[in-house]
C-alpha cells in the first residue's frame, strides 16, 4: 500500500540546476553518499531495458506521482514493492543508533529504489522521500524479482546498475581523501543539473545539512561555499532556489574538465 501522507521539510533548499538467490545482499552502507556521475536517464536501469521489457514491466506495476516532500516508504516498514523512478529525484534517509537522521544518497530518473530490503531483511532499511515531484512505476517486490528471472536482458541491466553503484561508492571513498568539501559540493550541484543549459535552475529540495551529508562536508563549509559563489556571480539564490549562472566556473571548482 502506498503512503498518502506528506511530510514537511523545515529549512529546505530548492537547488535549481540470473536467479534471485545469486543476487548479492547489500548492507545499509551500500546506499552510501556516493557520487552521481553515472546516474540518470542515460545510465539508469530503466534506460537499459528494451522497449518490450519496459512495456512488460509497466504492465506488472502501476504508476504513482509523489508531490515534493512525500514520504514514499519508511524505514522499518515491510518491503512490499520496488520503485522504478521515471521522473524526479528521491533522497534515501537513515537513522543512526543515537537517533540522528542522515541523508545517505540520492536516486534519480531511471534508477530503482527499494529492492535492497526485499533481498535482505524484508523490511525497509531506510526512508525514501520525494525531492521535487516524482513519478515512479511501483512493482510488487516478488513480481519484480520474477521479472528479472524471466528476462535475461533486464537481469543483466539490473546487475550492471548494481555494479555501477559499487563502483561509484568506491570512487567516492577514494575522492574523499583528495578533494575538499567545496569541490564535492560543486560536483554534486553539477551532477543534479541539466548540462544542456547555460543557466541552470534545478527544482531540488534539499537542506544545507543534507547537502553537507551527501558531500561529506560540514554545514559551515556548505554555507561558506554557497555564499562565496553567490558573491562571485557563479550562482544566484532566491528564497527557495539556487540558479547556477556560471556552470563553467563551477566545473572548474569541482575539478572537472571543460
Amino acid at each position: 500500500m502506498l503512503p498518502e501522507g506528506l511530510s514537511t521539510v523545515p529549512g529546505w533548499l530548492i537547488v535549481e540546476a540470473g536467479p534471485a538467490p545469486t543476487r548479492p545482499a547489500w548492507p545499509l552502507s551500500f546506499y552510501g553518499d556516493m557520487n552521481l556521475n553515472r546516474t540518470g536517464p542515460a545510465q539508469g536501469f530503466w534506460a537499459l531495458l528494451t522497449d518490450d521489457e519496459r512495456a512488460t514491466l509497466t504492465g506488472l506495476g502501476r504508476t504513482a506521482v509523489y508531490p515534493p516532500g512525500t514520504v514514499m516508504c519508511v524505514e522499518g516498514d515491510p518491503a512490499t514493492h520496488v520503485f522504478v523512478l521515471v521522473k524526479g529525484w528521491v533522497k534515501i534517509v537513515g537513522v543512526t543508533s543515537d537517533g540522528h537522521e542522515l541523508t545517505l544518497a540520492l536516486r534519480g530518473r531511471g534508477d530503482t529504489v527499494g529492492e535492497v530490503a526485499g533481498e535482505t531483511t524484508g523490511y525497509r532499511t531506510a526512508t525514501v522521500q520525494a525531492v521535487g515531484t516524482v513519478r515512479a512505476l511501483v512493482v510488487p517486490y516478488e513480481t519484480f524479482s520474477s521479472f528479472l528471472d524471466a528476462h535475461d536482458g533486464a537481469d543483466h541491466a539490473y546487475r550492471r546498475m548494481v555494479t555501477r553503484r559499487w563502483n561509484d561508492a568506491e570512487s567516492m571513498l577514494r575522492t574523499r581523501t583528495v578533494t575538499s568539501g567545496a569541490q564535492r559540493l560543486a560536483g554534486l550541484l553539477l551532477q543534479l543539473a541539466d548540462p544542456r543549459d547555460s543557466e541552470i535552475r534545478m527544482a531540488m529540495m534539499l537542506t544545507q545539512e543534507e547537502l553537507a551529508s551527501l558531500t561529506g562536508a560540514s554545514r559551515a563549509t556548505v554555507t561558506r561555499a554557497l555564499s562565496n559563489w553567490r558573491q562571485r556571480g557563479i550562482i544566484r539564490t532566491g528564497q527557495r532556489d539556487i540558479t547556477i549562472t556560471d556552470p563553467a566556473a563551477l566545473r572548474k571548482i569541482a575539478g572537472q574538465q571543460p
